[in-house]
């Protein structure tokens, strides 16, 4: 009986010992991961503080001397403020118009039964497969003909088209999984299908809004290809553009072009924090119902 239990004892002691070392397998190797994720934005931070001889020299260690004139030279010799607007102002219009869009389609597709609901739904799926680049040119003779280029919207249209099929598959998928006895109480207490859409299906989405809120920011505002086709007004170009202003055929100034780059890469990064719980539970919305 003692050589029993100091059998099953040494069996949990073993069986411990294995989970504990494969745990400590998945942190390090996760460790690693992040490292190796987050030393780009780390080396970018440091070598806007860099000129440009030093950035050649000492490519991946600290500054000397940290120049935080980059980032006011950058500001002001390529007009960063007014790109900066420009591009909040695209980014944010096309956002507002995708999430209006993208919730009302996401309501009827998730809580109502109608004979082309597949045919709807796959539409929305086909157009998650088009690449984006094959649609330049007929978008840009489309827009020459009703005289759109050189606008906002632009790049607020081909931003909202672009990004609907994925926040509609997101959205639909999530508010697929809420109960049907809400809506049910909810009739029964006298509320209609407004009131159960702006006090019941937004409110509950919030993890997939916040995902789609994200994935929209993020293709917005980091765009290049349709700016740089559609916008050729000095006044009106966006960040990107203006940051590519540093380079020429001859030189690249890399100390204003990553300082210029580090200004452009904060919102994105502020957008992430304020919302990455929420990033989370809304990617992994749907996968388990209930």
């Amino acid at each position: 009986m003692a050589q029993a239990t100091t059998a099953g004892a040494a069996a949990g002691d073993s069986t411990g010992g294995l989970r504990k070392l494969r745990g400590g397998v998945f942190w390090t190797l996760l460790l690693i991961y992040g490292i190796l994720t987050l030393y780009p934005l780390y080396w970018l931070f440091l070598s806007s503080f860099k000129s440009n001889a030093e950035f050649f020299n000492s490519p991946f260690g600290l500054p000397q001397e940290w120049l935080w004139q980059n980032f006011t030279n950058a500001w002001e010799s390529s007009n960063i403020g007014r790109a900066f607007g420009n591009s909040l102002i695209a980014t944010m219009g096309a956002l507002v118009i995708t999430l209006f869009i993208s919730l009302l389609a996401s309501f009827i597709l998730a809580r109502f039964r109608f004979r082309w609901k597949g045919v709807v739904m796959t539409f929305f799926v086909i157009g998650m497969l088009i690449p984006i680049h094959s649609t330049l040119v007929p978008l840009f003779i489309m827009m020459k003909q009703i005289a759109m280029l050189n606008t906002y919207w632009a790049l607020i249209f081909p931003y909202t088209a672009f990004a609907l099929p994925t926040a509609i598959f997101v959205l639909t998928a999530y508010l697929a999984t809420i109960p049907k006895d809400l809506e049910e109480a909810a009739f029964m207490d006298g509320s209609g299908l407004w009131g159960i859409f702006f006090r019941i299906m937004i409110p509950m989405s919030l993890p997939a809004l916040s995902t789609v809120i994200i994935l929209s920011f993020l293709h917005s505002w980091n765009d290049f290809s349709f700016a740089l086709v559609f916008i050729t007004s000095s006044t009106l170009k966006t960040l990107p553009l203006a940051i590519s202003n540093f380079a020429d055929g001859y030189q690249t100034d890399y100390g204003l072009t990553l300082a210029a780059m580090t200004i452009a890469v904060i919102p994105t990064i502020v957008m992430y924090l304020a919302f990455q719980e929420q990033v989370m539970k809304g990617m992994t919305a749907g996968a388990v119902k209930g």
